[in-house]
């Protein structure tokens, strides 16, 4: 079965590409992959970041080499072999060096398993979900945060926050799913700026979608839901299929939700409008979510939003 059609009719699966670094099982969702190739010698870029192994270009477009190796301090790739996983989010290319392929894995986000503070810390960690394939366990790396590690400018640009300048405050209730500790936090942090301050946090779609359905059932929807920003790739349930859940149920339809994720693509961009998506931006873009929060509350209530 194709995963783009998994993905666009929001069923809450995934495919995960399962690799190896020495004898430890790694994956990666793989909508974020264009190709995989044998590794190719790089050209090495002065004063690099100790995990950059380079530059090369395969087909006329230059593409950064990262040692995944180095860059989880498993050591450095010595030799030349192995292959190339050359990925796409955030708006970049960029190639991860790993030994060897083992195969790809159609799941279901409820069964990735969230790390817990022994694997992970909300600052340092870099799994984003376990996964059991048989006999062995399968860490799913966070690759964006691996990436913004090495080059920060390729994270959140929370200096766009503060070009917005000083604003009103505003009440309105906005839901976040993102199971990323600091990523959740660092929205927060751009909403709170930007004067939003009602604002739920929740670490995934399910616990979202929980929270929604709450207070539909109660009555208190307005009071607690007016806009609802999710990331796609999150344990238990994604942003698409959230997103499917909102836009399909007719007490909830109409309630805005904005696609944040490093995912955004064209492909990913027309699956999202097919299920409904207010609007959809990639993670760096934070400035471009707050403007764009401000202008969907404002259609929403027919009232400008300083």
């Amino acid at each position: 079965m194709d995963s783009k059609i998994l993905l666009e009719n929001g069923t809450n699966e995934l495919e995960i590409l399962e690799f190896k670094l020495g004898e430890n099982s790694y994956g990666i969702n793989v909508a974020k992959i264009r190709e995989i190739i044998t590794y190719q010698p790089v050209t090495p870029v002065p004063n690099s970041h100790p995990s950059v192994e380079g530059i090369f270009m395969p087909r006329d477009k230059m593409i950064t080499a990262i040692s995944l190796k180095n860059a989880l301090q498993m050591g450095d790739d010595e030799d030349q072999e192995g292959l190339f996983i050359i990925t796409n989010f955030n708006k970049l290319d960029v190639a991860f060096h790993v030994d060897r392929v083992m195969g790809i894995h159609r799941v279901n986000w409820t069964e990735i398993i969230r790390p817990d503070a022994t694997v992970n810390n909300e600052v340092e960690g870099v799994s984003t979900g376990i996964v059991k394939f048989d006999d062995r366990l399968v860490i799913i790396l966070d690759f964006e945060k691996i990436v913004a590690d090495i080059s920060p400018e390729t994270g959140l640009r929370m200096n766009q926050i503060e070009a917005l300048g000083a604003r009103e405050r505003s009440s309105v209730p906005i839901v976040i799913a993102e199971d990323s500790h600091l990523l959740n936090k660092l929205i927060f942090d751009a909403l709170t700026a930007a004067g939003y301050d009602n604002i739920k946090r929740t670490e995934d779609g399910l616990q979202a979608w929980d929270y929604i359905c709450e207070a539909r059932d109660s009555g208190t929807l307005s009071e607690k839901v007016q806009l609802v920003i999710t990331d796609i790739e999150m344990p238990q349930m994604d942003g698409h299929r959230l997103t499917h859940l909102i836009k399909t149920d007719d007490g909830l339809k109409d309630i805005p939700v904005v696609i944040f994720s490093s995912l955004v693509n064209e492909e990913m961009r027309i699956k999202g409008e097919a299920l409904g998506a207010d609007a959809q931006l990639s993670k760096p873009e934070i400035g471009n979510l707050v403007l764009i929060i401000d202008k969907l509350i404002s259609e929403k209530n027919g009232t400008a939003v300083e």
